[in-house]
């Protein structure tokens, strides 16, 4: 009698194993938030963030293009010009975070950058004798409406 149920012990944790496994089979997935990440984004938040990826879109495009310039044989010039769109790059994205944006933390950096992005253009191009474009304001406050770039950069070189 004794070697009978200890026949059986071990046929019932098989049984109870595949009956476990074909149960967690038959369960749609649970959504799993890893610690410290925000959870799945809806169809609505993606609508939302839509005109976000728009603008940034255009301001990584834009800069890729002004970056790509063709060598003078000039190395401190050509880092300039190419490091200048670089950093205008990091300012419109940022502009774009201040106008989209809802974490003041966040937004808080993004007019960081907007400031020390602008003096260290300033700074490199006072660096290889070219003149600074007028002064402009800082956009470091988010506007009521998208901002509108104007078409011409002064940051554009010829390429």
């Amino acid at each position: 009698m004794v070697t009978q149920s200890r026949s059986r012990v071990p046929r019932l944790g098989v049984a109870l194993t595949f009956g476990a496994a074909s149960l967690a089979w038959t369960q749609p997935p649970s959504p799993t938030v890893a610690e410290g990440q925000p959870p799945a984004k809806t169809r609505a938040d993606l609508v939302a963030e839509a005109p976000y990826l728009a603008e940034n879109d255009r301001a990584m495009k834009k800069m890729m293009e002004e970056m790509a310039l063709k060598p003078t044989g000039d190395v401190d010039r050509d880092f300039v010009g190419m490091m200048v769109p670089h950093h205008q790059g990091a300012i419109d994205m940022a502009v774009a975070v201040l106008s989209y944006g809802h974490n003041e933390r966040v937004k808080r950096l993004a007019q960081e950058i907007i400031v020390t992005q602008q003096e260290e253009i300033a700074a490199m191009r006072l660096a290889v004798g070219e003149s600074l474009p007028p002064s402009i304001s800082s956009p470091t406050q988010p506007s009521p409406e998208p901002c509108q770039k104007p078409t011409t950069s002064p940051n554009t070189r010829e390429k």
